[in-house]
């Protein structure tokens, strides 16, 4: 039985201990080696610091240790007995924006670091606005430096409460709140003595136990093929599967599926993975298909339900995270990536910019630059098998990328 996997990201403003809170779950859940302690023990006396600074351990840029902040996305990983985790640790500026989408946007879990002495403040809008954009299904509020502020649960309370009336503007649907101290480790790993008022769970407990398995979509079948396997082998020269990741839904041995884009159908004969063969697919493993009809497939096409299929379709309204110097172009061409299929798309309309902090549409500035979040529509050159974002994030996402350079200019979500 191999354990299951959780992604979380962190995000907070600059000094709400983002890091010494992930140094804090590193150490105290004994996922780091005795020597990488004691290198943040002496740096930490170097320094000059009382105690050893654990925000070292996750810091790993030589610029994030000099300013003492977060620049870029760091993904941590630990496990313990019960779970793996991967951590992306998300800048907190605004500046950053483009980099907490990119570390949140494969995440089951989103902790947001409220320092407890300035309560919910626009940087915590803004986290949250974008964990409800990314639709992350899991929220936790950590409520920090409880110590500095007498562990007084009225402080807590008051935080609470203005965050829940906040978050009922948000499409949200499971927060958690967990007041704790990264620095003397109250609730992180180990429950604390000093706010026996509190009565729900460690950090370390809620990530362990929160119930994961219902974030992926079970319902609706999608399989975007992403290889044909033909093995030069004369003991297989009948053998023609189709490789890729299952995007959604419950597939079984001898299931009715139809082929997107020519709309045959088939059913499926095998399912085949690299430790031998198994009766049933979900998300989001990789296996490799095998149909009972000879039809032609190829990567970009889609295996779905005869009664159940994505939108095929070649105009699409995105919100789209900007990643790049050069400002979105009105008409401007670019080419997308979905699923498997890369196409090229023309940008016919930008409806309006989004302000992160207040949810609020600009419909006058279409100036989309640099970490900026707008509603788009865009046109493709051939169709794409979508789904809404909030009903399935793979299949509802794209990346667009400049033809020119090649890079990566902005992260869109599909619009249902």
């Amino acid at each position: 039985m191999t354990s299951e996997l959780l992604r979380f990201s962190t995000a907070g403003s600059v000094d709400d201990g983002k890091s010494t809170l992930i140094g804090r779950l590193l150490y105290d859940s004994k996922s780091i080696f005795e020597d990488q302690y004691e290198a943040v023990k002496t740096a930490s006396e170097r320094r000059g610091e009382e105690g050893v600074n654990l925000a070292l351990l996750t810091d790993g840029l030589k610029a994030e240790r000099e300013q003492g902040i977060t620049i870029d996305v760091a993904y941590r990983y630990f496990a313990t007995p019960r779970r793996k985790f991967i951590i992306a640790d998300t800048p907190g500026h605004i500046q950053y924006t483009r980099n907490m989408v990119t570390g949140a946007s494969t995440a089951n879990v989103a902790l947001i670091l409220v320092d407890a002495r300035n309560g919910v403040i626009e940087q915590t809008r803004r986290h949250s606005i974008i964990s409800s954009l990314l639709q992350i299904p899991h929220l936790v509020i950590c409520i920090n430096k409880m110590d500095l502020v007498d562990y007084k649960q009225e402080v807590y309370e008051t935080i609470k409460e203005d965050f829940e009336r906040f978050a009922s503007k948000l499409d949200v649907h499971d927060i958690s709140f967990i007041p704790i101290s990264a620095l003397k480790g109250d609730n992180v790993v180990e429950r604390s003595a000093n706010m026996p008022w509190y009565e729900g769970s460690t950090l370390l407990y809620y990530l362990e136990n929160v119930h994961i398995g219902s974030d992926h979509n079970f319902i609706d079948t999608r399989f975007p093929v992403q290889y044909v396997v033909r093995p030069y082998n004369d003991d297989y020269h009948d053998y023609r599967g189709y490789a890729g990741r299952v995007a959604g839904g419950v597939m079984k041995k001898g299931d009715r599926v139809m082929l997107l884009p020519s709309g045959f159908t088939s059913t499926i004969a095998k399912i085949d993975t690299a430790d031998g063969e198994i009766e049933e697919a979900f998300p989001p493993m990789s296996v490799t298909l095998l149909l009972n009809d000879d039809l032609d497939l190829s990567r970009g096409d889609m295996i779905v339900r005869e009664n159940n299929h994505p939108e095929v379709t070649q105009d699409l309204d995105l919100m789209v995270c900007w990643f790049n110097d050069k400002p979105l172009q009105q008409r401007g061409k670019y080419a997308i990536q979905h699923t498997t299929q890369n196409v090229r798309c023309l940008v016919k309309d930008i409806q309006y910019k989004m302000d992160v902090n207040t949810l609020h549409r600009n419909l006058e500035d279409k100036s989309v630059g640099m970490n900026d979040i707008a509603r788009i529509t865009i046109r493709t050159t051939k169709p794409l098998f979508v789904d809404a974002y909030r009903k399935n994030r793979i299949t509802g996402s794209v990346i667009l990328i400049d033809e020119g350079t090649n890079e990566t200019v902005g992260a869109g979500m599909v619009i249902g």
